[in-house]
């Protein structure tokens, strides 16, 4: 597991360098949103083909369902309450808008 984490991390970084190091040409740059659009979905694709293969899962997916959305009610809520809270602490200027 430990050497699965480090080869992720590991690509990630890669990832980084050559984009900091300007490495890639532009035709690529102009294309990694569709690339990335397109792995994002192939991924969504497999993991639906695990969750469908998986009998347990579909077996209790109300209730797995209500736990992710609860989950997610509560981390949302509680982001907006933090930035809100930190927000009062923080001195910022306002800017008008020009019309």
């Amino acid at each position: 597991m430990v050497t699965s984490l480090l080869k992720y991390l590991g690509i990630l970084i890669l990832g980084g360098i050559i984009g900091f190091k300007g490495k890639l040409s532009p035709k690529l740059e102009g294309k990694l949103n569709t690339i990335q659009t397109v792995c994002l979905l192939f991924l969504l694709f497999i993991m639906g083909i695990t969750i469908g293969i998986n009998d347990e899962i579909i077996s209790n997916i109300f209730s797995i369902g209500l736990k992710a959305g609860i989950i997610s009610v509560f981390t949302v809520g509680f982001s907006i309450l933090f930035v809100h809270l930190v927000k009062k602490f923080i001195p910022m200027e306002e800017k008008e808008i020009e019309s």
